[in-house]
């Protein structure tokens, strides 16, 4: 998968997921789940089966920002653990080639 990567500060994993509870209820992330798609399988899940995901996750030092996070149904954001987009591409490419 990917290679091993520094461990994050506890202080700091704490920091960015108290911000990311914070987001959760703000008006913008509300109007972004609004539409109730995956980001990722852009599948019709409603708003209340969309989790917050995080592109580039907190454990691989990403940060709980407008610009890290995206809603995600549970399936992706399972499937999706501690990818960074790169990663999950190479991995949704690799499950496509499977079908052919």
């Amino acid at each position: 998968m990917s290679e091993p990567y520094a461990p994050i500060d506890p202080d700091e994993l704490k920091r960015q997921r108290a911000k990311g509870r914070e987001l959760r209820g703000s008006q913008w992330w509300k109007r972004r789940i609004s539409t109730g798609v995956c980001y990722y399988c852009r599948r019709q899940v409603g708003p209340k089966a969309l989790t917050m995901d995080h592109l580039v996750p907190l454990g691989r030092g990403g940060t709980s920002i407008r610009g890290n996070v995206v809603p995600a149904c549970r399936v992706c954001n399972t499937r999706k653990k501690a990818m960074v987009p790169i990663e999950w591409r190479a991995y949704v490419d690799s499950l496509a080639d499977r079908d052919d």
